[in-house]
């Protein structure tokens, strides 16, 4: 099973790429501020302890221990604990006993980390001589204030990506006014305007090669389809000359040769094949002629279906009456669809005439007409020769025709049908039904 591939927003992926780099960054320079901001924090709280062990050391501890060493240690929530020879000299008011032992097992150690008391602690142990200084501070004190920092520098990062977000998200939006108006452009291109796309002086270089590859494409386009009309226009003098005056010279030679019955046989296969050659030049033009995208060009009319179907009926009333069909119509008076007359007249005469083709002698055509919401659906149904599922995919291919059939015919009239249908942004469904022959529906919009 073949995977559809989901589309994507150019500008939305733009926007998100500009932003998710505009994050990335963020968040890396988050992190290395984050990292700079904790060794500095930790570099200037261990410089303290340093210094409130060096007051415990070598101050006169009997002039400071009031003052300045206290307000030290509750500035900065730190305990101190000051020994001689395992005898206590002082300690803060606050430290805490369970490092007692702790300072006299580790005096040789300097700066140390210690979980304690369902939290980390800072330690450090400085001797002099016989005398040793304890200063411990709980790490959450030296957090504390980078955690406000934080807070606020990533509720900014936030709002500076918020921001950012809005300039992106309108700058591109405005950027794409380009490709908008080139799109517009080249959306509003058709087979009756192929002239160079007329854009603004270059704003961007990417454009450049898409716009002139493009200019280039209408330029053959355009040529294609002048040669294209040319010859149209040359085949159709060129080749209804001839016949006309096959035609003529036909005409002559049946008043001519009326009495003789071998040549009047004779004249009669060549105007049968006159007249179909004339029949495939006309569809020919009006296949090439049709084109399914201008369905607001196309002239329409409330028409009424069930005097157009008996037109029908009766214009192919000569090839019924020869193979004896019984042709059954059930449609109402009232169904008039918006519609061209004469192309829907062509459509539903060729699907007539293809079903006369192929069903056998005495065969039948029934044809029913439905009023559906908003829709009318047309259903012509034969009892033809067997056709098979490939027959049906192959139908409305121009110039096909099931192999086995003694048939004559030139394999467009269902191709036409199909662009017909396709003008009146219709639908039509080839379907093999129970008696072996061909279903036919076709769904026109009554609006």
């Amino acid at each position: 099973m073949a995977t559809v591939q989901r589309t994507v927003s150019l500008q939305k992926k733009l926007v998100k790429s500009s932003i998710l780099g505009s994050v990335i960054a963020g968040l890396i320079a988050f992190l290395l501020l984050l990292g700079i901001s904790i060794y500095q924090t930790m570099s200037v709280q261990d410089e303290i302890m340093d210094e409130i062990s060096d007051m415990l050391l070598i101050t006169d501890i009997s002039n400071v221990s009031g003052s300045q060493l206290d307000e030290l240690s509750e500035e900065f929530e730190t305990q101190y604990q000051l020994k001689h020879q395992n005898q206590l000299l002082t300690q803060s008011e606050d430290f805490n006993s369970a490092f007692s032992n702790l300072s006299q097992s580790n005096k040789n150690k300097d700066y140390d980390f210690i979980w304690h008391d369902h939290q980390l602690w800072r330690t450090y142990i400085q001797s002099d001589h016989d005398m040793v200084s304890f200063v411990i501070q709980p790490i959450k004190y030296r957090l504390k204030d980078l955690l406000n920092t934080f807070v606020i520098y990533l509720a900014i990062l936030l709002l500076l990506w918020a921001i950012q977000w809005i300039f992106i998200h309108f700058t591109i939006k405005h950027q794409f006014k380009s490709f908008n108006l080139l799109t517009k452009q080249i959306s509003e291109k058709s087979a009756d305007d192929l002239a160079p796309i007329q854009h603004r002086p270059v704003e961007f270089q990417e454009l450049q090669p898409m716009i002139h590859q493009l200019n280039q494409l209408l330029a053959r386009l355009q040529q294609s389809l002048a040669a294209e009309q040319r010859f149209t226009a040359d085949a159709s003098h060129e080749l209804r000359s001839p016949l006309s005056a096959i035609q003529m010279r036909l005409q002559l030679l049946n008043r001519k040769y009326a009495a003789d019955e071998v040549i009047q046989k004779d004249l009669k296969q060549i105007q049968q094949d006159v007249s179909r050659g004339t029949l495939v030049l006309e569809n020919l033009l009006l296949l090439a002629r049709l084109d399914p995208s201008k369905t607001n060009d196309l002239p329409k009319s409330k028409t009424n279906l069930k005097t157009l179907i008996e037109d029908v009926i009766h214009a192919l009333k000569p090839f019924i009456d020869e193979k004896q069909i019984k042709i059954h119509a059930d449609i109402s008076s009232n169904i008039q669809p918006n519609m061209n007359k004469e192309l829907i007249f062509t459509c539903i005469r060729n699907i007539v005439d293809n079903a006369i083709r192929y069903i056998p002698v005495n065969g039948k055509i029934n044809i029913q007409m439905n009023e559906l919401s908003h829709q009318v659906e047309i259903i012509i149904i034969d009892n033809g020769n067997s056709v098979t599922d490939e027959t049906i995919q192959r139908l409305g291919e121009r110039f096909y025709r099931a192999l086995g059939t003694k048939t004559t015919g030139s394999g467009l009239g269902l191709s036409i049908c199909q662009k017909i249908i396709e003008l009146h942004q219709g639908h039509i469904e080839f379907i093999k039904n129970e008696h072996c022959g061909l279903t036919v529906k076709i769904y026109l919009s009554t609006s």
